[in-house]
């Protein structure tokens, strides 16, 4: 099964490099920078269990994703029209599209622009591009899929580069659990610039987490979604399974671009509005973050 991944970032080189490592056909689509450096070096994946250079197929553009049965996209959730434009044209009649993005309604996004069964897939996985085709792997990586036709494909694909896949009928409510964790974590890593480990250990910072988590949480029942599990007890093992880890959305407010936080903290601040719930802790972190990006941009500029 050839494998194209739209948007070769942290999330996308690792599940890609991960199925190249085991002799799959992938085609990574990126940025120049990363591109360049993978075509001259391969990918150096710098995992918690190797350090080695992969060698994988590279691609400037959407042309990339032509011929793959699997597309996996992993663009930022402020990329994501931009991304269903430029690859429609490309992919098969019969590709699995699978959505590895932040954000709660990416797929349902997708599915509209491109007119096409695509489906989400919640990520459990610390990475981030630490230079030029250069990823650095802190933690997890398992993926949970919903049921469909062909589910057991992607299952089985992904088994062979030892990826954990999860097929649930409660993708939803899996969904959201990792919607809040986003929402604890993105949010208030980019405000302090701190990894996950510290943040924690902040005054007051556990009780400010456990005021987003209820936030959530109130606004997923209205929205009549069950969000499975333990969500405080996932939410505290993150400092932990992730201490070292700096979220993607701190990365964009350092580096002056625009972040994902409308559609994470934001989402919930939108549907809570519209549900008629109250969430004011989501919209401190919400309106915080649009601050820093508009003060990083302004000195950019």
């Amino acid at each position: 099964m050839k494998t194209a991944v739209m948007g070769a970032g942290a999330v996308g080189c690792y599940y890609g490099g991960m199925l190249a490592r085991a002799g799959r056909e992938v085609v990574l689509v990126g940025r120049p920078q990363h591109v360049e450096a993978i075509r001259r070096d391969g990918l150096l994946m710098d995992t918690q269990t190797f350090r080695e250079h992969v060698a994988i197929g590279t691609h400037l553009d959407a042309g990339g994703v032509e011929g793959a049965q699997l597309v996996l996209c992993c663009v930022k959730s402020t990329d994501t029209a931009n991304a269903a434009a430029e690859m429609a044209p490309h992919l098969a009649p019969d590709a699995i599209v699978l959505s590895l993005q932040n954000g709660y309604d990416n797929a349902a996004r997708l599915q509209e622009l491109l007119g096409r069964e695509v489906h989400p897939a919640v990520v459990y996985v610390a990475t981030e591009m630490a230079g030029p085709g250069h990823l650095k792997h802190h933690g997890r990586g398992e993926l949970v899929i919903g049921p469909f036709a062909r589910s057991a494909e992607v299952v089985a694909e992904f088994a062979v580069a030892g990826v954990p896949v999860e097929i649930s009928d409660k993708v939803a409510g899996a969904l959201w659990a990792k919607l809040i964790i986003n929402c604890v974590y993105n949010g208030l890593s980019a405000i302090t610039q701190m990894p996950y480990g510290r943040i924690v250990e902040g005054e007051g910072v556990p009780a400010m987490m456990e005021d987003i988590v209820a936030e959530c949480l109130a606004v997923a029942q209205a929205d009549g979604v069950e969000v499975p599990g333990d969500v405080r007890a996932a939410v505290a093992g993150i400092s932990r399974s992730m201490a070292t880890q700096i979220s993607s959305t701190a990365h964009d407010v350092a580096r002056g671009r625009k972040s994902e936080i409308d559609h994470i903290n934001g989402y919930v601040l939108r549907r809570g509005e519209a549900l008629g719930i109250a969430t004011p802790v989501n919209r401190a972190v919400h309106a915080l973050v649009r601050l820093l990006e508009g003060r990083t941009a302004s000195a950019g500029g």
